[in-house]
């Protein structure tokens, strides 16, 4: 029984230290990634930073970069906890092991101490001439043989638990070590966001200065993005009028059929002199957008897809940050809205359809290209292209190339967007994490 535990106690740990190596794994690569964030930040900042204007881009990278921070604080008190866990799990498994070593050194004492007893050949005949029938000789026999195979094993299990009790006293030594480095790393990443929130205060001390030519700024910004809002929203509108011309011929058809149908039946009902049947009902009901959008096969398939990735859908760049969520913004007095997000990429990063689906259309307006890909009842907005590699039309699969990121000031920014039908959709819950 002894030894089925500790077979099983050491399975049940092996198990638990597998989870919690999985975990560790994960937190590591998410924080990884949050420092590569954190310091294509710090480039773009660096090189605005001798510019005496101070542009919303700065402040968004600025405030992007403390959020960004303050997420790598949190995932390393994760990794810190975890660490904890492991540490507790590893403590009570060498106390454990500890324990079942002891238990095992005190039974083979035991046996040692009962075959010094019964160490001479004369002593085991005696034990077995001593039986009372030929059966129970037999089984003294077996016996002895078995003591002395269940020793040697003994004496292996022992040695086993000493080298699993020795590992694990390693891993908890270097789990120490680890959660020691985590912490001296939490301390460098507190300091670095009290610097960086210093940056936001003489930031913000910067645009009251400013202030009228911020609000300026972003005035100009917020009458540009309403012309391209106002094209976006109008090719949209254009592709729900033409499914709508679509579903009404093809209405007018089906209605036309049946009337023929329904006057064959009559004609015929009459020359039979039989009752005249009753015209089918042809339905009249407009249909909803999401109705005219996946009114194809095909397209209800792109669309259903499309929904089904939710949360799972790749970035429209390889790499970057999200500078400027979705929604509507407050910057000191001035205000405005963003249908999308704003993703800070490199230069020249390479833009992504992120779903299979139907180039819309190709449009330059104010000199930079905007791509809108259709995916049922799904649209994906594409803007601030430097040059576009697709065409109005085109079939484009997930994560192929359809332009290229423009500089806006000194960053590289991607305004991206999805819809359904006209209603916009908040990209972060779409876009895998």
């Amino acid at each position: 029984m002894k030894l089925q535990k500790l077979v099983f106690t050491l399975i049940f740990f092996s198990f638990a230290l597998t989870a919690s190596a999985q975990t560790a794994n994960e937190l590591k690569r998410k924080k990884e990634a949050i420092q590569r964030e954190i310091e294509q930040l710090q480039k773009n900042l660096n090189k605005t930073a001798s510019g005496k204007k101070l542009t919303l881009q700065q402040i968004n990278t600025i405030n992007t970069q403390i959020r960004l921070r303050q997420d790598k604080i949190g995932t390393i008190n994760s990794e810190i906890k975890n660490l904890d866990n492991q540490i507790s799990k590893n403590t009570n498994t060498v106390h454990t092991l500890q324990g079942q070593l002891g238990d095992l050194k005190k039974e083979y004492a035991g046996m040692i101490r009962f075959a010094q007893r019964n160490r001479n050949s004369y002593d085991k005949m005696m034990f077995i001439f001593a039986a009372k029938d030929f059966n129970q000789a037999y089984k003294r026999i077996k016996y002895l043989q078995q003591f002395s195979q269940y020793r040697k094993k003994q004496a292996g299990y022992i040695e086993n638990t000493q080298q699993d009790l020795n590992g694990k006293i390693k891993v908890l030594d270097q789990t120490l070590r680890e959660k020691s480095n985590l912490l001296k790393d939490q301390e460098r990443e507190k300091e670095r966001l009290g610097k960086d929130k210093n940056e936001q205060s003489v930031a913000l001390n910067k645009l009251s200065k400013q202030e009228k030519q911020f609000k300026q700024d972003i005035n100009t910004r917020k009458k540009q993005q309403a012309q391209i809002d106002r094209a976006i929203a109008a090719a949209i509108q254009r592709a729900i009028e033409e499914a709508r011309r679509k579903a009404a011929e093809e209405a007018r058809i089906a209605a036309a059929k049946a009337a023929a149908e329904a006057r064959a039946a009559e004609a015929k009902a009459k020359a039979e002199n039989r009752p005249i049947p009753k015209a089918p009902t042809v339905s009249t009901k407009e249909k909803t957008t999401g109705e005219l959008l996946t009114a194809t096969p095909e397209a209800a398939r792109l669309s259903a897809g499309f929904e089904n990735n939710r949360g799972r859908l790749p970035w429209p760049v390889a790499t970057g940050s999200i500078t400027e969520r979705y929604g509507s913004h407050k910057v000191d007095l001035a205000s405005y809205t963003n249908d999308g997000v704003d993703i800070t990429t490199n230069d020249g990063a390479t833009v992504r359809a992120v779903f299979a689906g139907k180039v819309l259309t190709v449009q330059y307006i104010q000199g930079r290209g905007v791509v809108i890909i259709i995916h049922g009842e799904y649209i994906t907005v594409y803007q601030n292209l430097r040059n576009v590699s697709v065409t109005t039309g085109s079939n484009v699969d997930t994560k192929q190339a359809i332009g290229v990121v423009a500089n806006t000031g000194d960053d590289a920014i991607l305004k991206f967007q999805i819809r359904r039908g006209q209603s916009t959709l908040n990209p972060e819950a779409w876009i895998s994490k």
